[in-house]
C-alpha cells in the first residue's frame, strides 16, 4: 500500500479546498469493490462511486487483467489515420447498448472533451446540411458540461464560469428546474415542472430559430445536485426541438452506465436525442476515456467529398487509447455479467426509502432520488454558504462513508454492486453525520 507522501506543496488540486486538505489530508492508498482503503488503513464505504465513476465498484478482476494485458500487447496505437482492433470492437458495442439509430460513436478521453466534440459536431452537422447560420448553443441554468470553454459556456453553475473572461459568445440559457418548494421531497420524479420545457420557446424567439445549432441538458443534472427532470419536461424539450429542425444532446457522463437503471437515461426516460455524451462508468473509471454517440444521418452527412480527405478536423491524440478501450470492453462485461446496467432498478424502492426516512433530522429541507443516485439538501448557514454540507462531508469521512456535497447539497450515487445491508450501514452513518451538525 502507499506510504504518506512527505509534501504536498507541488500539487494543485482539482476542484479542492486547498489549503484545508492539505492542513488535514484525507489521503486514499488503496479499494476493493464498495471500500476505499485511507493511507492510514481505514475502511471508508464509497458513497459516491469514486466520482459517478466506479459503477461496477473498485478493484474488479476482468478490468485489472484486461489492463494489464493491454499494456503488454500493444501499449499506445495513433488514432490518426491508423486505428487498433480494439477501439473498433468497444464502438460496435456501445452502439448495442446506444438508443436506436445511433450507428457512430467518436473516442474522446473525458466528459469535457465529449461535450466539447458534441457541441463541435452539432455546428458541424448544420454547416454540412446547408445552414452554417445554426452557431448558437442552448445550455440550461445549474447545467455541468465539464470544464472546457465549450462546456462551461453552457454550462450554468456561476462559480465554474466566473473568473474565465466572456467566454463563448452565442451561448444563452434555459431555465433550471431546481423547485424546492414546489417539489420537496418528491420520490421519482417531481411532478412540477414540465412547462418549464417552453422557456426554449422564448429562447428560440428571441435570437430566431434559424441560428440555433443545439441544446444540450443533462437528463438528470448531477454535479449540481441531483435535478431530476420534471415528469414530462425531457419529452416537451425533445418537441421543440424537432419543431425547430434543432438538434439536442443529452449530456450523459454521469447518467450512462446504469446509475438510473438502462444502459442510458434517454432509454430509462423514453426521450431519444439526437447525440449523447458519455465517460465516466464507460472504463468503470479505471482509465481515463469518454466518447459521444450519434445518430447515423448526422455522421453520414460528413461522409461526402473526395474520400482520401479527412471529414472532420477534431480528434484527440489518445482518442480510443488501447488501454482505455481495453477497460472499456472489461467493464461492459462486467456489467453484462452481473446484470449492473439495470440493477438499480431492483434496488431502487429499498434506496428510496432508505434515504427519505432521512426527512425531519435537523437542516435537511428536501430529499430526491432516482435509480442510485440521491440528494439531501441542507438549509445554509446564513452567511456561510456551503459551509454546513463541507461540515457534513468531514464527519462522513471521519465515520467511515465518503460523500459528495456541492454546495449545501449532499450528493450521493454508489457503486451499483451496493447491498441493501450496505444502503443501511451508508443512510445509518449519514444519519448520525446529520444529527450533529451545527
Amino acid at each position: 500500500m502507499s506510504s504518506i507522501p512527505n509534501d504536498l506543496a507541488a500539487l494543485w488540486m482539482p476542484f479542492t479546498a486547498s489549503r484545508q486538505f492539505k492542513s488535514a489530508p484525507r489521503l486514499l492508498a488503496g479499494a476493493k469493490d464498495m471500500h476505499y482503503i485511507t493511507a492510514g488503513g481505514r475502511k471508508v464505504l464509497d458513497g459516491v462511486a469514486g466520482l459517478w465513476c466506479v459503477n461496477a465498484g473498485h478493484a474488479r478482476p476482468k478490468i485489472v487483467e484486461a489492463i494489464r494485458a493491454q499494456a503488454a500487447e500493444l501499449d499506445y496505437a495513433p488514432g490518426f489515420q491508423m486505428g487498433h482492433p480494439k477501439a473498433f470492437e468497444l464502438a460496435s458495442r456501445l452502439v448495442d447498448l446506444l438508443p436506436d439509430g445511433f450507428d457512430q460513436v467518436f473516442f474522446t478521453n473525458s466528459g469535457s472533451e465529449s461535450v466539447e466534440t458534441a457541441l463541435k459536431i452539432a455546428i458541424a452537422w448544420h454547416k454540412a446540411n446547408g445552414e452554417p447560420g445554426r452557431y448558437r448553443l442552448i445550455g440550461r441554468e445549474k447545467g455541468y458540461h465539464g470544464v472546457n470553454y465549450g462546456g462551461i459556456s453552457v454550462g450554468g453553475i456561476g462559480a465554474n464560469r466566473r473568473d474565465f473572461g466572456p467566454l463563448l459568445s452565442g451561448v444563452d440559457h434555459l431555465r433550471h428546474t431546481h423547485n424546492v418548494p414546489g417539489n420537496a421531497f418528491s420520490r421519482g420524479l417531481p411532478e412540477h415542472g414540465a412547462e418549464l420545457a417552453d422557456d426554449l420557446e422564448r429562447i428560440v424567439q428571441l435570437h430566431d430559430p434559424s441560428t440555433i445549432a443545439a441544446v444540450i441538458v443533462e437528463p438528470m443534472a448531477g454535479s449540481a445536485g441531483v435535478l431530476l427532470p420534471p415528469k414530462g419536461y425531457l419529452a416537451r424539450l425533445r418537441e421543440i426541438c424537432d419543431r425547430y429542425g434543432i438538434l439536442l444532446i443529452f449530456d450523459e457522463v454521469i447518467t450512462g452506465f446504469g446509475r438510473l437503471g438502462a444502459p442510458f437515461a434517454a432509454s430509462r426516460f423514453g426521450v431519444t436525442p439526437d447525440i449523447i455524451t458519455m465517460a465516466k462508468g464507460l472504463t468503470n473509471g479505471a482509465v481515463p476515456m469518454g466518447a459521444v454517440g450519434v445518430r447515423g444521418e448526422i455522421h453520414d452527412a460528413f461522409m461526402k467529398g473526395p474520400e482520401h480527405m479527412i471529414e472532420l478536423f477534431h480528434g484527440y491524440t489518445y482518442s480510443g487509447h488501447p488501454l482505455a478501450a481495453a477497460a472499456g470492453l472489461a467493464t461492459l462485461e462486467t456489467y453484462a455479467e452481473e446484470g449492473l446496467l439495470t440493477r438499480a432498478r431492483e434496488l431502487e424502492k429499498t434506496w428510496e426509502d432508505a434515504i427519505h426516512a432521512l426527512k425531519g433530522l435537523p437542516h435537511v429541507i428536501d430529499i430526491r432520488n432516482f435509480g442510485l443516485a440521491g440528494a439531501i439538501e441542507l438549509e445554509p448557514i446564513a452567511g456561510a454558504p456551503a459551509r454546513r454540507a463541507f461540515s457534513a462531508f468531514l464527519k462522513a469521512y471521519e465515520k467511515g462513508l465518503l460523500i459528495r456535497t456541492t454546495g449545501d447539497i449532499i450528493a450521493l450515487s454508489p457503486p451499483l454492486i451496493i447491498s441493501q445491508e450496505q444502503i443501511a450501514q451508508l443512510f445509518d452513518i449519514l444519519s448520525g453525520v446529520l444529527k450533529e451538525l451545527d
